[in-house]
């Protein structure tokens, strides 16, 4: 080995996405947030201050983003290097559009138009060198608004650890644009993120045994480990609970003894189920699957600022007979209660265990030809006949994004063409209001087959505020 190679060692760093389930999710998802010129400043959300300090922000705290995937044998590392940066594409495109124009291709969720669109996001070695996070920023000509659209590689990043980024990326541009000539060194972020997620081997109980039906075994030469599409045309529905209905809920679900989330999953994976099965009475006997993605850091004790994708899809499985007929609401509520909480620091270290001792068989497949291996999927992007997958971004800093400007008017998560998506959704605050971001209103985006009309549900048909949507 060289001298010139010894230092350059010195410069190049490695974080694993196997140690902490991220491989399973290779997808990318995306966002967007529009943020109003009512003022119109002819310096709002500049290209350049935006482009400046989402460098600054990826170079000087998280640079993993900044650098490459590597496949190593059984393990796929992030290699990043502090001479050296793969920052995040920014493009920028300026629409003959006033805001109303704009609002409705955003809630028409035109991603083609306002969302950068990535490569493949399916790591392999011919598919190493692709962004984290890319960026697409929208001025109109009227000065009006501007859209940024994000989209980020999910196995670096989940949910939670995604909108703290955008969360500090905000208040760095924010103390950029107050005139302050500072340097790069001397800005602080509110959540500063760490990297290197912690060994839980310790919390593995060889002698418990878990059913991980959050994972599906496939033939290897089907597994993609993204979404498959059905056969069925898939409609997204927007739904409204306001603040007296989830007081309502949380009543409701206090009786039955699981929490706000329990109860409002049951309710949604029960009625869409009642509606399935009244416009295909054939399909009683097929499965149903609910899944919930849980963050699992409160059980295994790391903070939320840890920069990973340990989120774990926990799932049930019924029959959509069993839902309809068997079950009432508080029996799906309290099976539900039950899925979302058996995340025990345990389970999640034994489901650790499974998909790496899996990884490892997969490999030795490979290395020996095998044409009968299975790979592991996540359950809920594999085919079944009903759906209900959920997850909730309401506890997220998405309303709180002032890049200097103010917060956004509207953020919002792309349509997901796959049958049984349910997204719970914050809303933008009033100002003034005093509320809790607890006591916000809430939306439902759903995902379901067009031949379910949720007006037909007396449970739902409350929820329904946009006419399209009925």
């Amino acid at each position: 080995m060289t001298d010139q190679e010894t230092v350059q060692d010195k410069h190049e760093f490695r974080y694993s996405i196997t140690n902490n389930i991220s491989y399973m999710y290779q997808v990318y998802c995306s966002y967007m947030l529009v943020y109003k010129n009512s003022e119109l400043c002819k310096d709002f959300l500049t290209p350049e201050t935006l482009q400046s300090s989402l460098t600054a922000l990826v170079r000087k705290h998280y640079q993993p983003i900044s650098g490459w995937f590597n496949i190593n044998s059984d393990e796929i590392d992030v290699v990043f290097r502090n001479d050296k940066f793969n920052d995040p594409p920014f493009e920028t495109q300026v629409l003959p559009m006033n805001y109303e124009e704009i609002m409705e291709r955003v809630h028409a969720s035109d991603i083609e138009l306002l969302v950068p669109k990535g490569p493949s996001s399916l790591i392999s070695k011919d598919n190493q060198v692709i962004p984290m996070v890319l960026v697409k920023a929208t001025y109109l000509e009227s000065n009006e608004a501007v859209v940024i659209g994000i989209t980020y590689h999910h196995s670096l990043m989940d949910g939670s650890t995604f909108w703290l980024f955008v969360y500090n990326w905000a208040n760095l541009c924010k103390q950029m644009i107050s005139g302050e000539n500072r340097n790069i060194d001397e800005y602080t972020l509110p959540c500063p993120p760490s990297f290197g997620f912690p060994s839980i081997s310790h919390l593995y109980e060889p002698d418990t045994t878990f059913n991980h039906n959050e994972y599906t075994l496939v033939d290897a030469a089907k597994c993609l480990r993204e979404f498959i599409p059905g056969n069925d045309i898939i409609k997204e529905n927007i739904l409204h609970i306001s603040i007296e209905q989830q007081r309502e809920i949380r009543v409701l679900a206090k009786q039955h003894g699981v929490s706000f989330t329990s109860m409002l999953c049951a309710m949604f994976w029960r009625e869409t189920s009642i509606l399935r099965l009244a416009a295909k009475p054939s399909i009683g006997t097929l499965n149903s699957l609910f899944t919930c993605a849980v963050n699992p850091r409160a059980s295994l004790g790391i903070s939320n600022d840890v920069c990973a994708s340990p989120v774990v899809n926990l799932a049930a499985t019924k029959t959509i007979d069993e839902l309809v007929t068997t079950l009432d609401l508080h029996s799906t509520a309290q099976l539900v209660h039950q899925t979302i909480t058996k995340g025990s620091a345990a389970y999640i270290s034994s489901s650790m265990d499974f998909l790496i001792k899996q990884r490892k068989t997969e490999l030795e497949d490979e290395r020996s030809g095998s044409m009968d291996g299975k790979k592991a999927m996540l359950s809920y992007v594999c085919p079944v006949e009903a759906k209900c997958t959920v997850s909730s971004s309401r506890n997220f800093p998405i309303y709180q994004t002032d890049f200097g400007f103010g917060s956004p008017v509207y953020v919002r998560p792309p349509y997901l063409p796959f049958e049984g998506c349910l997204r719970i959704w914050p809303t933008p605050q009033s100002p003034g209001d005093g509320l809790a971001n607890k006591e916000a209103p809430l939306e439902i985006y759903l995902s379901q087959p067009d031949y379910i009309n949720l007006s037909l549900s007396p449970i739902l048909r409350p929820f329904i505020v946009d006419p399209s949507s009925k």
